[in-house]
């Protein structure tokens, strides 16, 4: 029997994912995993269980027009008590994980190295007790030894394995930045909780436009690994913009992975006016008519909030708007601000 993978992303962010048979609906297999998706009926009557599928192949057994339409079914909604997968799924919940009495999984990790990748960031590599699912571009909370807190950073690696890579930022008198300068070292443990967020890949089925700000580059390393997996014949445009020089950290990584694709063009910009670089300034300096494709594009943007709200406004300005847009700000705290899509 054939079983599938399904991401329950739940509307505070957090992401859970569940293995469903391919002849059990989405609501039994949550349940059997102590996840309880909101719903009356189990019978495609009430409505209660609605849901949108923003990924993969799918049946949906009977339901009366009262609890969806057939419009709703061809924007993706579908009752979870009557939906059989037929691939691998992503489905947001419109209920908090607590609703549904479940939440972020804590696992135990030890880290492997940490590197120091330039003056600005750190590469952080983590061997997991257990893999932790995640979506492409996700995150979680790591919590920093002997403090009781923790700082979020998105997954650099691939999703699905035993060992887990990060790019952190170096903040001056940072609470994570500290530890790894000052203390961390091979065989330290840590705690892992996730994953979380709304800024993670979705099906590449047009034209894309990839935008990175410094170690906003690592959710878009985790989702080149991902396409280079799954293959694309969609142009990717992937824009990464830093300070200096130094700051493009993970250059041959990207390249190689841009070479294994075969449809993505990477393009860097330094903002530093001593640096010479072909590019220099702001990524809403470089933007082109042809990376907007007339709004036929989708748009992932990852980085701190004043380019973050630079590229909203460009848009804006440009009268453009693109068929998906999908942005994550990272505050000076080191955690994610605000994710949107």
């Amino acid at each position: 029997m054939t079983t599938y993978r399904i991401a329950l992303n739940f509307e505070d962010g957090v992401t859970r994912i569940i293995d469903c048979d391919e002849d059990e609906k989405v609501t039994e297999a949550a349940f059997r995993q102590r996840i309880n998706i909101p719903m009356d009926c189990r019978d495609g009557v009430c409505g209660t269980c609605k849901c949108h599928a923003e990924k993969g192949e799918y049946e949906l057994e009977f339901y009366l027009d009262e609890a969806m339409t057939e419009d709703e079914a061809a924007e993706g909604y579908v009752l979870t008590c009557q939906m059989m997968p037929r691939s691998d799924c992503v489905v947001s919940v419109p209920a908090s994980s607590a609703v549904c009495k479940t939440g972020a999984e804590k696992v135990g990790a030890e880290v492997i190295a940490v590197e120091r990748l330039s003056e600005t960031s750190f590469g952080l590599q983590l061997k997991l007790d257990k893999p932790i699912p995640f979506l492409a571009g996700q995150y979680v909370n790591i919590d920093v030894p002997g403090s009781g807190r923790h700082r979020s950073y998105s997954f650099s690696s691939a999703p699905g394995a035993t060992e887990a890579s990060f790019l952190i930022r170096n903040l001056p008198g940072g609470l994570m930045s500290g530890w790894l300068s000052n203390t961390a070292q091979p065989g330290a443990r840590v705690e892992v909780t996730g994953p979380m967020g709304a800024f993670y890949l979705r099906p590449v089925t047009r034209p894309q436009l990839w935008l990175a700000g410094g170690t906003g580059m690592a959710p878009f390393l985790s989702m080149l690994e991902q396409v280079a997996a799954e293959g694309t014949d969609q142009p990717i445009t992937l824009y990464y913009a830093v300070t200096r020089a130094a700051d493009l950290v993970e250059m041959d990584r990207v390249m190689a992975l841009a070479d294994r694709i075969g449809t993505v063009n990477v393009i860097t910009i330094l903002a530093a006016e001593e640096d010479a670089h072909d590019r220099k300034g702001f990524v809403t300096d470089h933007l082109s008519d042809s990376d907007l494709n007339g709004g036929d594009v989708d748009v992932y943007l990852c980085g701190p909030p004043p380019m973050v709200e630079a590229v909203r406004q460009h848009l804006s300005h440009a009268g453009v708007t693109p068929a998906s847009f999908h942005y994550e700000k990272f505050n000076p705290t080191e955690a994610p601000a605000e994710a949107a899509a």
